[in-house]
């Protein structure tokens, strides 16, 4: 009986010692592991899905009325986990630069012609701080040889900073402090003062290749879902420019008066009437990123 408990007690230590057992091997140098963490650098490009420019025509929805010309660069870290390569959880920091301008409509004969005499013009820096789930959905029911090649779906939830600008004769001027739509007038009450820090929820898909036992590469895209219409400032309709003197210190209400409405700056004849139509408050604001990501692969031991 004692000879096979302790033959009982050797083959368990056996079969545990990633050393027999082929499932423990990722390869002729490094052990597999159930728990892998990385930690890496984003680089890619960021736009925004705003009230001002759009494509020709009416309004329209997601992409369609994205302007591509606006494209900047962005950047970031991140930090992760992996649990036998099909769910993970991310870490992530991110930065980057988003503006729109309705001159880009200059040669437009259509109903878009009225946003490009609407003359606005906005940039901001994002800031962001995620925190996001992945899914590799082809990993739930792993082969016998692992893919190195891994489509996944992610999504979570972050804070972000911004804080739309306007150039006025050659200065930047922060939008959210001259109330150009009578945010937070006695007025207007359903126009609250919107904060330049907020929630965000991303969502999106991406493909990861596993380049090597230490290094993964991912191609993303990422979009935001916000929770406020005043990424570029612009959400409603105009109001009394009067009021800006009644609640402003001059030094704002002069500058709030020429930022507004610029649309004398195109037509010096044009007039606009309080209340007419300046944003669309339909739909929020957004943006998104598409990323590659490099990472360092920390959790193999070697052989």
């Amino acid at each position: 009986m004692k000879v096979h408990t302790v033959y009982l007690l050797f083959l368990c230590c056996l079969l545990s010692n990633p050393s027999f057992a082929q499932d423990y091997f990722y390869n002729n140098r490094y052990y597999e592991s159930d728990f892998l963490f990385e930690g890496g650098l984003s680089l890619g490009a960021i736009n925004c899905l705003t009230d001002i420019g759009g494509r020709p025509g009416n309004g329209k929805k997601f992409l369609k009325d994205l302007n591509w010309q606006n494209t900047r660069m962005s950047g970031g870290i991140f930090v992760s986990f992996t649990y036998r390569y099909a769910l993970g959880a991310r870490l992530e920091f991110n930065m980057g630069n988003i503006m729109a301008y309705d001159s880009i409509l200059k040669n437009d004969p259509s109903e878009a012609r009225n946003r490009y005499r609407r003359n606005l013009h906005f940039k901001s820096r994002i800031t962001e701080l995620l925190l996001l789930a992945e899914l590799h959905p082809l990993m739930l029911f792993p082969a016998k040889n692992k893919a190195n090649v891994s489509p996944y779906l992610v999504g979570g939830t972050g804070l972000f900073i911004f804080d739309p600008r306007a150039c006025l004769n050659g200065e930047w001027v922060s939008l959210n402090t001259i109330h150009t739509e009578g945010q937070g007038f006695e007025e207007y009450p359903e126009r609250k003062v919107y904060k330049l820090t907020q929630l965000n929820f991303p969502v999106g898909a991406g493909i990861q290749f596993e380049c090597s036992a230490l290094l993964n590469l991912r191609i993303e895209i990422l979009h935001r879902i916000t929770r406020t219409d005043y990424l570029d400032d612009v959400s409603t309709r105009y109001i009394d420019p009067d009021l800006f003197q009644k609640y402003l210190s001059p030094y704002q209400a002069a500058y709030a008066l020429q930022l507004h409405d610029r649309q004398k700056e195109i037509d010096p004849s044009a007039t606009t009437i309080p209340n007419a139509i300046r944003g669309n408050n339909s739909r929020n604001d957004s943006y998104f990123t598409v990323q590659c990501k490099l990472s360092l692969i920390i959790g193999r031991e070697r052989r």
